[in-house]
């Protein structure tokens, strides 16, 4: 039995059908008729943020921490251009999430009208598809392919752009059953043969490696348990990417921890050394791979992703396996169990000897201070005092991601939200909020920078309108950071607009927006802090003033191999300094 209704009513009942329970948004000429819709309902909550850039990322958060897809809805011309960037971070970073914006009528469009933008030809370069939907009867089936196409294969965001008399006019709903959508089926089924060949080479390795990305995450909690019981039976070391940390346990005895431009040097060192590199779901993105003729040079490379795209773009590997990785482990351990459980024990164990002399060098020990809080010391107190709570931690981008990565142990996947590809400053706040939604009850901790915070500081009013007891965890050095590290390590120490002169006083702004606030610069009282910003009910700004000058480290200077790090001062035993830091 066909169902006759409005354009505006078919997006509600879309996401309806979908599961939709949360829509990030704000309203504007384009979508009223929309707007008017959700009014009249009470089955999808509606979050309104304070701009179209918040609601993306905090769709992002939402997504990220729970597998399900983030939805947003914006109005036409300037909130679908503020959209953009997190349409292209979460094309980066894999985020599953479906974008509705509004548009001019059809007539109008091609005009120039008020609030008029192109906005598929705008998007098309950061979405997975886009749809400018031009029918109203066509407009059910958009919206379901819209959801098909985010969630399945490699996940990503996808755009349906809705004019508005398209929403005004009448026409036929489609139920998702009846959606055409098997035009987009990407392979999950690894290639037996080829998966049996890298058993082989599993079997033989002496020094292999197992370097994971988001892409296991993204399978869901079925990939992650896989991966985990392929380390505990093989033995194998085990790294990540940024995007990966949660999906192998922080905890496992066969970590290496984050391995990259800013990894550990154990990890760094492992995958420059190994035999046999086997890439689970990650990109090989330039973070990771440093100079690229030098990448991993002795071994033999493997590549599992569900994106064909992704495999030989950036490095060529001697075995490619296409196909969604839960699939591939699941039949990596069955063909890998069935043939006899084996592993060169040899020479794992020669290769576990090296790679203890690696761990040996501490490569995040640092020189602590009872006068002033290290950025390091701060987050090592935030790990150990939330560490055991129901924790999830979105960040902005720069150092104090870098430190938090390293300092904060992540047990289990989708705990972990962060801007990994794109690098967005302005993401971790909406994002936090995004998340608090979706877990009303955990603990969500955004570390935060002085710079980053300030690019969506407005969202903290969102926190406090839908009282989500967010909490802000800003490490104050009153600098851009990373961009003040590489002036002093890589520009001569010509500190170019990297030092801001006029930070707002952020607890009194946090207060503003009617936000708890708390300061705090002695050691001594950081616990105390940390305390309160926890148990506190409501959304918390805790301001850390931290040592102005500290760096990152390691850290593998652009260009260089990843068995080029530097390290700080206190590694400089057998290596030359230089520029307050040690290449090794």
């Amino acid at each position: 039995m066909t169902r006759q209704m409005t354009g505006a009513r078919m997006v509600v009942q879309a996401l309806k059908d979908q599961g939709v329970d949360t829509v990030f948004g704000y309203p504007g000429g384009a979508v009223l008729p929309i707007y008017d819709e959700i009014f009249q309902q009470n089955d999808i909550r509606h979050i309104l943020v304070r701009h179209e850039q918040g609601a993306v990322h905090a769709a992002e958060g939402y997504a990220r921490s729970t597998g399900k897809p983030g939805v947003v809805l914006v109005t036409s011309g300037p909130a679908a251009t503020n959209a953009v960037t997190g349409l292209t971070d979460a094309l980066l970073d894999s985020i599953p999430i479906v974008v509705l914006t509004g548009q001019v009528p059809t007539f109008m469009i091609g005009t120039d009208g008020f609030q008029e933008a192109d906005t598929v030809g705008i998007t098309r370069p950061c979405t997975k598809h886009n749809w400018l939907v031009k029918d109203t009867n066509k407009l059910s089936e958009t919206i379901h392919q819209a959801f098909h196409v985010a969630l399945t294969g490699r996940p990503g965001p996808t755009l349906v752009d809705i004019p508005k008399d398209v929403q005004f006019a009448t026409g036929t709903y489609v139920p998702p059953q009846k959606a055409r959508t098997e035009h987009y089926r990407p392979q999950v089924k690894g290639d037996t043969l080829a998966i049996t060949e890298l058993v082989e080479m599993m079997e033989q390795a002496e020094r292999p490696v197992f370097y994971t990305g988001g892409g296991v995450i993204n399978s869901g909690p079925g990939a992650s348990q896989l991966l985990r019981e392929l380390v505990e039976a093989t033995g194998f070391p085990i790294t990540s990417t940024l995007m990966g940390l949660g999906a192998y346990p922080a905890s496992g005895e066969k970590w290496l921890g984050m391995l990259g431009m800013h990894g550990l040097y154990e990890a760094n060192m492992a995958m420059h050394d190994c035999d046999l590199m086997i890439n689970i779901g990650a990109r090989f993105d330039d973070r990771i791979t440093g100079r690229l003729d030098s990448f991993s040079p002795g071994s033999k490379k493997v590549h599992i992703d569900i994106d064909a795209s992704s495999i030989n773009k950036v490095i060529h590997v001697d075995l490619p396996i296409l196909g969604d990785v839960g699939h591939v482990l699941e039949d990596l351990l069955r063909i890998w169990k069935s043939r006899g459980r084996k592993v060169n024990k040899d020479g794992l164990k020669a290769w576990w000897s090296q790679i203890e002399e690696w761990r040996a060098v501490k490569c995040l020990s640092y020189t602590n201070s009872d006068k002033i809080i290290k950025p390091q010391y701060a987050l090592q107190r935030l790990e150990a005092l939330t560490k055991d709570m129901d924790r999830y931690i979105t960040t902005e981008v720069g150092q104090h991601q870098m430190w938090a990565a390293q300092f904060l142990g992540f047990e289990d996947p989708n705990r972990w939200m962060t801007s990994g590809g794109l690098g967005t400053m302005g993401y971790g706040l909406p994002a936090s909020n995004g998340v608090q939604i979706a877990h009303p009850d955990a603990l969500v901790i955004n570390v935060a920078g002085d710079a980053s915070i300030l690019m969506n500081i407005q969202e903290i009013s969102t926190a406090v309108q839908f009282r989500l007891p967010v909490k802000q965890f800003i490490l104050n050095n009153e600098r851009l950071g990373m961009v003040r590290q590489w002036q002093q390590l890589l520009h001569g120490e010509r500190y170019s607009q990297s030092w801001t002169e006029s930070l707002p006083d952020f607890p009194k702004m946090a207060e503003a927006f009617g936000c708890k606030g708390r300061r705090v610069s002695d050691p001594a009282e950081l616990d105390d802090a940390i305390h309160e910003m926890i148990e506190y009910d409501g959304p918390f700004l805790l301001e850390v003033l931290v040592e102005k000058h500290e760096n990152c480290f390691p850290m593998i200077p652009s260009g260089e191999p990843h068995n080029k790090m530097l390290l700080g001062d206190d590694k400089a035993t057998d290596a030359i300094k230089g520029g307050g830091a040690v290449l090794v």
